[in-house]
């Protein structure tokens, strides 16, 4: 029987964060996920790109992440929000502490975070492993696979995504709705430099985000996540890539010059869903297992990579006390350090949704009063600026830059 520290089920972007974290501070860990990750290492770039906010950046810098990037993020220097083309809006810029975050490519955060786990001294990454069986008691966690091996840890997390089976089996209640939108992502070459700048433009279809990317031997790049009316979604991805490219250019008011595809486009349906617990018994959620939210404000990557540096910093320190990791007080404070920053997340990123769809010029006058009038007052902004950064609240030491 193989036996770790922890047992994390699922291999993605958090649960090989989370490893990673575990594993510079010394604790050991067994990843299993039954995907083939040596299938996507000759893939074409396929359009998916995140926001990695600036303290997200710091934990994957002190875990040792960020040297395993094929490639540089692009830095975000500014954040420019506006209620469709109006000319006023508000602006976020970065200060001293640094870019606001950074845009990755999805493959490249893929193969930094895989690279890392592989170097990792107690790391053992079971891919292509599927589970047929768990067993959490008083006493411990036992987890069987499918070839007949068996693996043993005092704890068990839960990384396995948005319909997570670990959370259903656990029967964890789940808050959750759809909305009537799905998200078209890809990436656009335009004529003019991005200079940095994020846009969030907001129309009562949905929000348009344009994203800046590295520069590539074509040009300039930016990635965009535009949210539109499922009703909407199949005439926009039947059209050619000029045609989408041309709609894509009015929407943005055509400030980038010429624009043309870079990467295909996919889309996906979005939703909302918070657990009402994040941990049971010998049990933790991270990531999109415990919460989901709308790509608004480009959070829900970072809520995931908070859960790991927080569970990170429960779990080392329960160690060093000679705690079993399993026990009950470590998990409560995982619950409480992490549910009212989750939550409150949630709840802005849903209030902006259902607050930008409210049509009609009138709705669009207050909003833009409303971001004028944070526009001028210094602590509103501040705060909101530190939630972009992802520095409000409790900082796990990860997230300050800082070893646990």
């Amino acid at each position: 029987m193989d036996r770790a520290d922890v047992i994390i089920l699922g291999g993605g972007l958090v649960g090989l964060a989370l490893a990673a974290a575990l594993d510079a501070s010394g604790l050991s860990a067994i990843v299993v996920d039954p995907a083939d990750p040596d299938q996507r290492l000759d893939a074409a770039f396929d359009g998916r790109t995140s926001a990695v906010s600036s303290s997200s950046m710091r934990m994957l810098e002190a875990t040792g992440v960020a040297d395993h990037f094929p490639q540089p993020g692009c830095p975000i220097l500014k954040i420019a929000v506006a209620d469709g083309l109006a000319p006023s809006g508000l602006d976020f810029d970065a200060d001293d502490d640094g870019p606001l975050g950074w845009m990755h490519e999805n493959r490249n955060l893929r193969a930094a975070l895989r690279a890392r786990a592989e170097a990792g001294s107690k790391l053992w990454l079971l891919w292509k492993s599927r589970i047929a069986d768990v067993d959490r008691s008083e006493s411990g966690v036992v987890v069987s696979l499918g070839d007949g091996r068996k693996l043993t840890a005092p704890l068990l997390i839960a990384a396995d995504g948005r319909n997570s089976a670990m959370r259903e089996a656990a029967g964890i209640r789940m808050a959750r709705w759809r909305y009537d939108h799905n998200a078209i992502v890809s990436v656009l070459r335009h004529d003019r430099p991005h200079q940095n700048i994020a846009y969030e433009i907001f129309y009562p279809s949905g929000p348009f985000a344009l994203l800046p990317m590295t520069d590539d031997a074509k040009g300039h790049r930016s990635a965009i996540v535009w949210s539109i009316r499922s009703g909407d979604a199949p005439g926009l991805l039947s059209l050619s890539d000029e045609q989408f490219a041309g709609e894509a250019k009015a929407a943005m008011g055509g400030f980038l010059g010429e624009v043309g595809m870079a990467a295909p486009r996919s889309t996906y349906p979005l939703g909302f869903h918070h657990a009402a617990h994040i941990t049971a018994e010998r049990l933790a959620l991270v990531g999109d297992a415990a919460h989901a939210v709308h790509p608004i404000a480009g959070q829900g990557l970072n809520l995931g990579f908070r859960d790991a540096a927080a569970l990170a910093q429960v779990l080392v320190e329960g160690a060093r006390l000679g705690l079993d990791l399993g026990d009950r007080q470590l998990l409560d404070r995982y619950q409480r350090w992490r549910s009212l920053d989750a939550l409150s997340v949630a709840f802005a990123t849903d209030s902006l949704t259902r607050i930008y769809s409210v049509p009609g010029r009138t709705a669009s006058a207050i909003r833009r009063f409303g971001m004028g009038l944070v526009d001028r007052i210094g602590p509103v902004k501040n705060r909101l600026m530190n939630e972009a950064r992802g520095t409000s609240g409790e900082l796990p030491l990860l997230l300050r830059g800082l070893p646990i």
